[in-house]
């Protein structure tokens, strides 16, 4: 008996459609209304299934064939800058040809403010620049920029929302630079949805990439951020785009901060400051007078210690005010510090200086708008909240650097040596610093190391004795 041939399982079994998640790339067989992998809903859709047979041919690179590393021309790769000093420590020291920024921050905090004024900086440098406003009118624009005094013969500006009209604008002008503000208002018509979609802002952003590429031409483009601050859209935009930059700063401070989430070319850890006028905006180089308000004068309840932004040493001054109360549960008000963090540090006070403020209402703040996240500054929020109580001032010119641990310790801290060259530059004579710290003492400053709480009071306010016991 002659036997049959069997077809093999995979020309005889029909291709199965697939399922994959739009955010994080998770994939399943069937669809599911929540991504396992990431759990975001509705984000789950259905991918064409691969046909058999080979799909790619073997052609030879445009770009030419690849070299050995050491002859690969670096020229082209250097950073260029935009003119804005701070802006350029942020992307580290320029913006790179072909590269793309993605720029985010909340509605209001200065991100069209800042573009236009690097768009106009870049434009005076000889540069021609195309900014795409899909937010605004073209004269909304040209008021601003009439405002700050961002006028310039080549700044190129359009208003457009659609993806065709803006690469069309691009072929149309040939810029050195593009800036698009923003990216979730632009939309293409090969796609489905409204703009601002998931798969909107990808197909947007990889237009745009791939156009930043070809040319060789550096884009900016503007985000919006959801209500954690986190930036809005899929995720693999933060992938796509070379270097990620979050816009922050309170409406009602002056001080604006840009640091680098991401960057592909230079360092994460910097930081840029800016103060927003009615003018305009401009970059501060000595941002630590934002936050003084009280550098040479005796005032009860303050303290200033100095934090690092990135690489960039602050000085901060923090603000205390202790008063009585009636309520059972007393008041632990905070403004620019985490509270969570305030309540353990008066937690070690009550427990090893024995101060008890159960029946008393506790603010603290910072100046300037600016906030603390960094554990280095809790000796300077202890002190502070001990002399309102005490209603003793610090000694002038005397800072306070430290940790504190929950057995009422003074832990050591990163930097140390940056935060002491500060203080001395600004003009501090007395620092508080963790015991053990083996950072030389900068000209004209004298390190009082402490080893706990008990100690950095001391040394802090020599002829205060603290009461035991508060009464309202």
């Amino acid at each position: 008996m002659a036997s049959t041939p069997r077809s093999s399982g995979s020309s005889a079994r029909a291709a199965r459609p697939g399922y994959r998640c739009t955010e994080c790339g998770w994939t399943t067989s069937k669809w599911v209304g929540r991504c396992g992998e990431c759990q975001e809903w509705g984000s789950v859709t259905e991918t064409a299934a691969a046909s058999s047979g080979p799909k790619t041919t073997v052609s030879a690179p445009t770009r030419g064939y690849a070299k050995p590393i050491g002859e690969i021309d670096v020229d082209a790769a250097q950073a260029t800058p935009t003119g804005i000093s701070e802006f350029d420590r942020v992307l580290g020291g320029g913006i790179v040809p072909g590269a793309v920024v993605l720029l985010a921050g909340e509605p209001g905090v200065g991100k069209s403010t800042l573009l236009l004024d690097v768009a106009a900086t870049a434009a005076r440098g000889g540069r021609r620049v195309l900014y795409i406003t899909g937010e605004e009118s073209a004269g909304q624009v040209r008021l601003r920029a009439e405002r700050i005094g961002a006028l310039a013969p080549r700044l190129l500006l359009a208003a457009e929302t659609d993806l065709g009209l803006v690469l069309g604008q691009i072929e149309a002008t040939e810029p050195d630079m593009l800036i698009v503000d923003s990216v979730q208002t632009i939309a293409s018509a090969q796609v489905d949805g409204s703009p601002g979609g998931v798969s909107q802002v990808r197909e947007v952003a990889a237009a745009l990439i791939a156009v930043a590429k070809e040319r060789n031409m550096p884009v900016i483009l503007v985000g919006h951020v959801t209500k954690d601050g986190s930036v809005a859209g899929p995720r693999t935009l933060e992938h796509l785009v070379d270097v990620v930059c979050q816009f922050e700063g309170d409406r009602h401070s002056r001080l604006r901060m840009v640091r680098a989430v991401k960057n592909r070319y230079g360092p994460t850890d910097e930081v840029g400051c800016f103060e927003l006028t009615e003018d305009g905006i401009t970059g501060l180089v000595d941002p630590s007078g934002l936050f003084l308000s009280h550098i040479n004068l005796a005032v009860p309840g303050t303290c200033i210690t100095v934090t690092l932004e990135g690489r960039r040493p602050l000085a901060l001054e923090i603000q205390s005010l202790v008063v009585a109360t009636s309520l059972a549960n007393p008041r632990r008000t905070t403004a620019g510090i985490d509270s969570s963090r305030l309540a353990m540090i008066l937690a070690v006070v009550h427990r090893h200086i024995n101060v008890q403020l159960h029946n008393q209402d506790v603010y603290v703040s910072t100046i300037g708008g600016a906030r603390v996240t960094e554990p280095a500054a809790d000796l300077a929020i202890a002190l502070a909240a001990l002399s309102a109580v005490a209603d003793k001032p610090v000694p002038v010119g005397t800072i306070a650097i430290g940790e504190i641990g929950l057995a009422g310790e003074i832990r050591s801290v990163t930097g140390i040596s940056r935060r002491l060259s500060e203080a001395a530059r600004l003009g501090f004579t007395r620092a508080i610093v963790p015991m053990g710290t083996d950072a030389k003492a900068p000209s004209g400053l004298t390190l009082l190391p402490v080893a706990n709480v008990r100690e950095a009071l001391d040394k802090s306010q020599p002829a205060v004795r603290l009461p035991t016991r508060i009464d309202a």
